[in-house]
């Protein structure tokens, strides 16, 4: 629950004026009382005295009403307390005034991001991997910002890393089966994820988190390069079978095309030899060299 009162504070521009006008009148007073001052009577100086004391506590008064004045930029909001008491916050722009012992205190409402630096954690499966964040965040609660939490951007920074090592932890870096959860296979659901934590961690302090997506994500240096033979073996491993399936349905083709044309007719002992030399020819790395057989397949 937001424990944050709006106050409408008095706008400085009347204030302003009747200061502007106060200054000219303590300054005749002030000169007026200087002369009755200096003059014999006893009852001119009495006035004088009165009068230079009246001056000095208007003095005074327009220094504290100086004080007094503030101005709000867009986007920012002032937490006004007075001897330790909360008094409400100031959340429109504009030039005010205000008890001159009040302290304000101002907050940025404006919306800010940051990047996480490289975290070195362990993923699901135990394997060192770098994960980075970028948070877009914004304070919406001025008490909870100013007085739940001891310094806000710092609990947003260090929340922020905690969240992001626990939700490595959760996840695999790569999919073991079909339509598991993965940090790199599943960014969008890992991301909402993290967002989602974040608001939790964050919801004390007045904080509202508007995005969290990971900005860096690898295997740490010292496993990187076995990772790397990983995915290479199982890519290759995906292209021969890929290649695999298509040489077998392009053979069974050829043969089928030769049956119903009955151009030649192939015991299988030729079909055998026919199907070896195709799937040599079409899953082969290298281009296949011709071999001119001069004798008889039986010789």
């Amino acid at each position: 629950m937001s424990n944050e009162k709006v106050s409408r504070a008095r706008s400085g521009w009347g204030m302003l004026t009747a200061v502007l006008v106060l200054i000219p009148v303590l300054l005749a007073m002030f000169v007026a009382s200087g002369k009755a001052f200096d003059t014999y009577p006893p009852t001119y100086r009495v006035v004088g005295a009165i009068g230079l004391f009246l001056s000095l506590i208007g003095v005074v008064s327009v220094v504290l009403i100086f004080i007094g004045f503030f101005a709000l930029q867009p986007n920012t909001a002032a937490v006004l307390i007075l001897f330790g008491e909360y008094r409400g916050t100031v959340r429109e722009s504009g030039f005010y005034w205000a008890n001159p012992f009040l302290k304000k205190h101002r907050l940025s409402l404006r919306v800010r991001n940051f990047n996480s630096d490289k975290l070195k954690v362990n993923d699901l499966r135990g394997s060192p991997i770098e994960i980075g964040a970028v948070v877009v965040w914004r304070v919406v609660d001025t008490f909870r910002a100013a007085f739940e939490v001891d310094d806000y951007n710092s609990f947003v920074h260090i929340q922020s890393e905690s969240a992001l090592r626990h939700l490595a932890s959760t996840y695999a870096y790569d999919p073991d089966k079909d339509h598991e959860k993965s940090l790199r296979g599943s960014m969008d659901e890992v991301s909402k994820s993290l967002q989602m934590e974040l608001q939790a961690r964050l919801d004390k302090a007045g904080i509202v988190v508007d995005e969290a997506r990971l900005s860096h994500l690898a295997y740490a240096p010292e496993i990187a390069g076995a990772m790397l033979r990983r995915q290479q073996a199982e890519a290759v491993v995906a292209a021969r079978a890929k290649i695999v399936e298509g040489a077998v349905g392009m053979v069974e083709a050829a043969l089928d095309h030769m049956a119903r044309s009955k151009t030649i007719t192939l015991d299988d002992e030729r079909k055998a030899a026919m199907v070896s030399n195709l799937m040599v020819v079409l899953c082969g790395d290298h281009s296949a060299q011709p071999v001119v057989n001069t004798g008889s397949l039986y010789s």
